[in-house]
């Protein structure tokens, strides 16, 4: 088996190469602007620079490797970024999507053998306004898509590519409705950006520390990257193609768990500060997915513990602030 991972250069997609490389399994990685320092993975982890913008150059990977499973995470993935250049995210991932599909058509006509799993990394972003409305409740794959960002927007555009290039012309895709997920390497989430504050804290010994907030008071299901990463391995092996699969945790924790997670975890008592950079004009109060659908067809559970997330990514920051 080989597989192609588009977006290695990220947090989800340089895990994922380690992962596959752990397993055995012959695998190509594409970055572009990578959002993690490359230098932290193996030297003999493949990796090839690819601008997903540019079919040729999508096409022309695909060709060379012909993988059976194509994992396409590329993408801009920051909904405040997309305010700033809709163009560039709606471009990166709405025309990513279609560069890796029209690449495995072109291919098909010479090989009409060539059938690779494309599963196509979504977001719960694309459940947008659905998610106030359910008000806590878990939300299915069947909920209405209403966006709220241009993010979230070219999220559900990469999703409805994939779904017709499963229908018109048989290319077997698979959405994956990625909720929160953090992990080592990750930047600019609640997680990464709590634990990396509480570090710079540790390592300057104030008196009386301050940990600087927005609303504390939401509830986010958090997965660790590697249940993730584990559950896109089961779709492509399990799932159904031509349909959509949420992938949540199953539970999910307040921000104040975060933050008392992270004080039991490095005996530093905060003082909270609300800083109102941090505070958002519109706030789920829960964002949780339905994963029932996922479990019923691949048999996936999430092994690793938010607080046990939290620990990895403190120890993280300790080193890489040394």
């Amino acid at each position: 088996m080989t597989v192609l991972v588009t977006g290695a250069g990220g947090m989800i997609g340089s895990h994922m190469m380690e992962m596959l490389q752990e397993r055995g399994i012959s695998a190509l990685g594409t970055y572009y602007k990578p959002t993690i320092d490359l230098n932290e993975l193996d030297e003999s982890i493949r990796l090839a620079e690819c601008d997903v913008r540019y079919p040729q150059s999508v096409e022309r990977i695909i060709a060379e490797e012909r993988p059976d499973a194509i994992f396409h995470l590329a993408a801009q993935s920051y909904p405040t970024v997309s305010w700033d250049r809709p163009y560039e995210t709606m471009d990166t991932n709405a025309g990513g999507t279609i560069a890796v599909c029209e690449a495995v058509k072109k291919i098909r006509e010479a090989d009409e053998a060539y059938d690779p799993v494309v599963i196509i990394a979504c977001s719960s972003a694309e459940y947008g306004k659905t998610l106030e409305d359910l008000d806590g409740a878990a939300v299915t794959e069947d909920a209405p898509l209403l966006p709220l960002h241009p993010y979230g927007v070219s999220k559900v555009a990469q999703d409805l590519l994939g779904y017709q290039y499963f229908r018109n012309d048989g290319i077997r895709t698979i959405r994956a409705r990625i909720f929160n997920t953090t992990g080592t390497r990750k930047v600019n989430d609640v997680t990464s950006d709590f634990t990396l504050r509480a570090i710079e804290q540790e390592r300057l010994g104030a008196e009386n520390p301050v940990l600087r907030v927005g609303n504390v008071k939401t509830h986010r299901a958090i997965l660790d990257c590697r249940d993730l990463i584990e559950a896109l391995f089961l779709l492509a092996e399990k799932g159904t193609p031509g349909e959509a699969y949420n992938i949540s945790a199953t539970k999910a924790h307040s921000i104040e768990y975060l933050i008392e997670s992270i004080e039991d975890l490095t005996g530093i008592d905060f003082e909270l500060e609300v800083d109102p950079a941090l505070l958002r004009p519109t706030d789920e109060r829960v964002i949780l997915g339905d994963v029932t659908k996922l479990v019923r067809d691949t048999g996936w559970s999430p092994a690793i513990a938010y607080r046990d997330t939290i620990a990895e990514m403190l120890a993280y920051w300790r080193e890489k602030l040394t």
